[in-house]
């Protein structure tokens, strides 16, 4: 497949390095990274290993291919698509954290719209080399559901290189389940500067599975089935299955970045007000959460309006 790699951060460089093994693969980044990558090509570390030589690029209009995924933080998700318009692709997919995201592409585009949930672990650790510290699943089909031929043959690819993909038709709920964990793993790690395993017992279990439990009722306000019970067994699995790792949202913080809160907590509470017009629901432990990380953004002076 002819693939471009929209965002090469942590994640979309380890996709695209990989990748690269047998498909064509374009990199849209930042520099000094792309240039690294031009210059000595990109090496892949840890539990995937190999060094490819994808094209890397810093301008990411007028391009082309079958598909082009988009792994740009959620808050740059509309100047990423404005950029994919400018080209042609087949399908669009984000594989990106948050919720919304799908909405801003098809907007903008007029190419199929696909959703991916990823669980690999990856850490970019200086330009041109990034780490893979767990190669966990990809997950992609029609951001709206039902079957998808172009959603098929990405998970093909992916298989082709090692990675462990399936193309589902159910993916609305996969969506949810996956904001059901990021909102229980990534705001309680930022806040609390601490490892996901510390998610597995006291205080921070507590507001873990009280996060989850408040986005599986939100879910099911939006007629998706995602049960309290699945919601916190999934926080609590990927919090076992990355006990070492650093949340993305803790890196952001400790980077004194802006985090990805609003498309995550911050949507589990816009969500629930929409939902509050016709039933009693409220998000309590969701809406501190944002109210908190929000707090820092623009005590940080990295909180844009």
């Amino acid at each position: 497949m002819d693939i471009v790699v929209f965002g090469a951060g942590s994640l979309g460089s380890l996709l695209g390095g990989v990748l690269a093994r047998e498909h064509d693969v374009t990199l849209v980044g930042r520099d000094p990274h792309v240039s690294a990558v031009r210059d000595a090509g990109l090496r892949v570390e840890g539990a995937f290993e190999a060094t490819t030589t994808p094209d890397a690029t810093t301008d990411g209009t007028d391009l082309s291919g079958d598909v082009a995924l988009v792994t740009v933080k959620a808050f740059d998700t509309a100047e990423a698509a404005s950029a994919l318009a400018t080209g042609d692709f087949d399908a669009v997919c984000s594989l990106q954290n948050g919720m919304g995201n799908e909405e801003t592409l098809a907007d903008a585009l007029d190419c199929e719209i696909l959703a991916g949930t990823a669980t690999c672990g990856a850490i970019r650790q200086a330009p041109g080399v990034v780490e893979c510290t767990g190669r966990g699943e990809i997950v992609v089909g029609a951001a709206d559901g039902g079957d998808s031929p172009i959603a098929e043959s990405l998970a093909a690819a992916f298989d082709a290189v090692g990675f462990d993909c399936e193309a589902v038709a159910d993916m609305p709920r996969r969506l949810w389940a996956k904001l059901a964990v990021n909102a229980g793993i990534n705001a309680v790690t930022a806040l609390a500067r601490v490892d996901n395993g510390a998610l597995l017992s006291g205080d921070a279990n507590d507001l873990a599975r009280a996060a989850a439990r408040e986005t599986a009722r939100v879910a099911r306000a939006r007629d998706v089935s995602l049960s309290n019970r699945e919601a916190v067994a999934r926080v609590e699995a990927v919090a076992e299955g990355t006990a070492t790792n650093t949340s993305s949202m803790r890196q952001d913080v400790e980077a004194e970045r802006r985090t990805e809160v609003d498309a995550i907590n911050g949507y589990v509470v816009d969500a629930a007000c929409e939902a509050r017009r016709e039933l009693d629901l409220d998000v309590p432990v969701n809406r501190t959460l944002t109210s908190l990380l929000r707090a820092w953004e623009d005590g940080a002076g990295v909180r844009e309006s």
